[in-house]
């Protein structure tokens, strides 16, 4: 019995001295507190500190006495402007216009509004357009567009950003119908310019100076500009003072300049009618006998070119001037209208066919040996003594002149063209016509295209010399 106490006599013991041995004091169990990094603190408290955006926005345009009526400061308020050409959807002769779709830039600095001293939580407030209608604004627009309207797709395309400085960034995006003024006069080989003025509405260059913006290119295009008619090949910028009753303007002149593709037209203009006067020209061989066939040959080759004329002619406005198609035009129905009047002269020459020319030509030859015989025998009968006698009553000059009145007669125009036609044939005249048409032909092909390609030379070195100059 005292051996089975014996054991749990010694555990209490055993027990104690284990505790004293691994007893650990609250001062050892004690978790030091996790201390976040000094640069979280920072951040942390200056978010708890910075103003909030909208908070800004209240306290800029609340109870500091802001008003959108009244230029930011007494100084000229400078606006720098810049232009991305989006899109160019079409332009149009008729009317004398174009269309684009543009974004513009605007920057001017408004004292009133810097925040740098109320530590936004953002350096940059970005805002829309209900807010820009609360500031101040050059009241900027482009004086000679037909239309200009701010796109609504599916909200006001307005983007509004104001720097802590002041600094007020506003950007547009626009569709706009503007003005050109074209000259046709060189067409289809022409160059044409489009331009439009962006100006203050409101303030003269005393209170709000325009500029464009101080960078290599204020204009620039964000993609390859495609139109089915022509091809932008380049673009001018330039500064201007208008001077109006109310003082002087700042305006900013951007001019686009256009070269019209001329394949189109030289497909269904040049080329059909170098094909219609080389058909025209097969008459010539188709001989004195083939009248009818040539005939419709040359009135179908006519009333082609005609047809042609008027398909061209009604897509274009009607202008006072001459255009290179109409030189280009009417030289090629002269030649068609040479060609039937050499077919007129040839059925002249043969519409006696059958020997009757030869017949006409014997009667006409025995009729002049009649009068030479009755003249030979004037001075026998007595009305020759009495014209014998009436020419010595008159001077030796004058009475020449009555013997060669009364002895031959005065030749006409037609005998003029009766002996002309003895000389040629038709075979000749055809042989001839087919020499000269083609030379005249290929001079007024040489002379057209070296003037009118030289005049679009010259025309595009003046707007070059202009964008160098600006």
């Amino acid at each position: 019995y005292i051996q089975m106490l014996f054991p749990l006599i010694l555990l209490p013991v055993l027990t104690n001295a284990i505790g004293s041995d691994y007893s650990v004091s609250d001062e050892d169990i004690a978790v030091e507190p996790y201390r976040p990094p000094s640069s979280t603190l920072s951040s942390s408290r200056n978010k708890r500190k910075c103003t909030r955006q909208i908070d800004v926005i209240d306290r800029l345009l609340n109870g500091t006495g802001y008003s959108k009526f009244r230029i930011p400061s007494e100084d000229t308020i400078k606006v720098t402007v810049e232009v991305w050409i989006q899109a160019i959807t079409s332009i149009n002769e008729i009317t004398n216009d174009f269309e684009m779709d543009i974004y513009i830039t605007e920057r001017w600095l408004d004292p009133a509004l810097n925040f740098e001293h109320m530590e936004p939580c953002k350096q940059n407030l970005s805002l829309n357009h209900q807010v820009l209608e609360r500031l101040w604004t050059p009241n900027s627009c482009f004086i000679n567009s037909k239309v200009a309207q701010i796109h609504d797709s599916p909200f006001r395309s307005v983007f509004l950003m104001i720097f802590p400085n002041g600094t007020v960034m506003v950007n547009y995006r626009l569709r706009i119908r503007g003005p050109c003024n074209l000259d046709l006069s060189n067409f289809p080989l022409d160059i044409q310019s489009c331009s439009l003025i962006y100006e203050s509405f409101n303030y003269n260059n005393k209170e709000v100076e325009m500029r464009w913006m101080a960078i290599p290119d204020p204009i620039s295009v964000l993609g390859e500009i495609r139109l089915p008619d022509f091809d932008l090949v380049m673009i001018n910028h330039s500064h201007k003072e208008e001077l109006y009753p109310a003082g002087n303007w700042d305006e900013l002149h951007m001019k686009l300049v256009f070269e019209r593709r001329y394949v189109w037209f030289f497909m269904q203009a040049y080329l059909p009618t170098y094909l219609t006067i080389f058909i025209s020209w097969i008459s010539f061989a188709l001989g004195s006998k083939a009248i009818p066939a040539r005939t419709m040959l040359g009135v179908n080759s006519l009333l082609a070119m005609i047809m042609m004329f008027g398909n061209i002619m009604k897509n274009l406005p009607r202008v006072s001037y001459i255009k290179a198609i109409d030189v280009w035009i009417i030289v090629s129905v002269f030649f068609i209208f040479l060609s039937l009047l050499e077919l007129a002269v040839i059925g002249f020459i043969v519409k006696d066919d059958g020997g009757g020319a030869n017949k006409r030509r014997e009667k006409e030859e025995k009729e002049r040996m009649a009068r030479t015989e009755s003249i030979g025998s004037f001075e026998s009968s007595p009305k020759g003594l009495i014209k014998y006698e009436k020419r010595f009553m008159f001077p030796p000059e004058i009475a020449s002149r009555v013997i060669i009145s009364t002895g031959e007669p005065r030749r006409s125009i037609s005998n003029y063209w009766d002996e002309l036609r003895c000389r040629l044939t038709p075979e000749q005249i055809d042989r001839i016509s087919s020499i000269c048409f083609p030379i005249g032909y290929f001079v007024f092909n040489l002379i057209y295209w070296t003037y009118y390609l030289r005049r679009k030379a010259d025309i595009y070195d003046s707007y070059l010399d202009k964008n160098l100059t600006s």
